[in-house]
């Protein structure tokens, strides 16, 4: 069971970045997936969150409106669409999954964990 974040990097405040996650295995079968992210010196957070069959998502609401969650069950992949990024997004991201249709804020419902990817907002 595996998971790799992809995507990250080095933008200007206002840019764009899409992380992906790739899934192989059961960590991808019938659960949700969520994405989180943990900055120099503070507790992981909440990102987002999508359903199994991507009909519930939910949002942090310091991105609502700016990040997008989405799943292609067929490709086994998760990604987020990140616009209009500030400097206060800066963080490692990281995506994780569970074996609940339904996603969750609380990153101890989730069985698995991806490695991390850097996002570097730049003001």
């Amino acid at each position: 069971v595996q998971l790799q974040a992809s995507g990250g990097g080095l933008v200007q405040a206002g840019g764009s970045l899409r992380l992906s996650c790739a899934a192989s295995g059961r960590a991808f079968s019938s659960g949700a997936m969520g994405w989180f992210r943990q900055a120099p010196g503070k507790e992981r957070e909440f990102v987002a969150a999508i359903s199994w069959r991507s009909d519930i998502t939910g949002y942090v609401d310091s991105v609502k409106g700016r990040f997008t969650i989405s799943r292609d069950n067929a490709k086994n992949t998760v990604y987020l669409q990140m616009n209009s990024l500030k400097p206060e997004d800066t963080a490692v991201y990281y995506c994780a999954a569970t074996s609940s249709v339904v996603g969750s804020r609380n990153p101890g419902r989730y069985d698995y964990w991806g490695q991390g990817t850097q996002v570097t907002v730049s003001s």
